[in-house]
C-alpha cells in the first residue's frame, strides 16, 4: 500500500477492526517513510449484480441509486439514516445471497416495496406511487386496502 502522502510503499498496520457489520476490514497505518498515519478498508470483491430493467436493458446495481430512493420515500418521517443503511444492506446481502449475477428489477421493487411496509407505511405508499407509476387516487386507494384490512384485523 502506498502511503497517500509520500507515495514510498512501505507501512505498518497499527490497528485492524471489522467495519460496516464485518463486511469489510478497517487498518490503520504508519508509513515508515514519513510516519503519517492513514486508513485503509478491504472488502470482499463480489460480481458485479446486474438489474434487468422491463424492456430488457441491463444496469449495474447501485446501492446509492436505491439508498436515494428510500430516503425520499422516507423524506419527514421518523426515519434515521441507519435505518435506511440497515434496510439497504439487507436487501443487497439477499439479492447477492440469491442471485448470482442477474436481478429482475420487478423483485428488486418489490422487496424494497415489502421491506418499506414494515418499516413505515407511509414511506411504503410513497415508494409504491413512484414504483407502480399511480394514475389517480384509485391506485392509492387500491394499495392501501391491503393494509387498512390488516390494520382493522389487528385491531378488532
Amino acid at each position: 500500500m502506498r502511503c497517500p502522502f509520500c507515495r514510498i510503499d512501505n507501512d505498518r498496520v497499527i490497528d485492524s477492526r471489522a467495519g460496516d457489520d464485518g463486511n469489510s476490514i478497517r487498518r490503520r497505518r504508519e508509513c515508515v517513510g514519513c510516519r503519517r498515519r492513514f486508513t485503509t478498508y478491504e472488502r470482499v470483491e463480489r460480481q458485479l449484480l446486474a438489474v434487468i430493467k422491463k424492456g430488457g436493458n441491463a444496469e449495474p446495481f447501485d446501492r446509492d441509486k436505491i439508498k436515494r430512493g428510500l430516503a425520499k420515500a422516507c423524506w419527514k418521517r421518523p426515519i434515521t439514516e441507519e435505518e435506511i443503511e440497515l434496510t439497504v444492506s439487507s436487501l443487497e446481502a439477499e439479492l447477492y445471497g440469491n442471485y448470482e449475477s442477474e436481478v429482475p428489477s420487478r423483485v428488486l421493487g418489490e422487496r424494497l416495496m415489502e421491506l418499506l411496509r414494515v418499516l413505515d407505511q407511509v414511506a411504503f405508499v410513497r415508494f409504491a406511487s413512484v414504483y407502480r407509476e399511480f394514475k389517480d387516487v384509485r391506485d392509492f386507494v387500491d394499495e392501501l386496502q391491503p393494509i387498512l384490512a390488516e390494520s382493522n384485523r389487528e385491531s378488532g
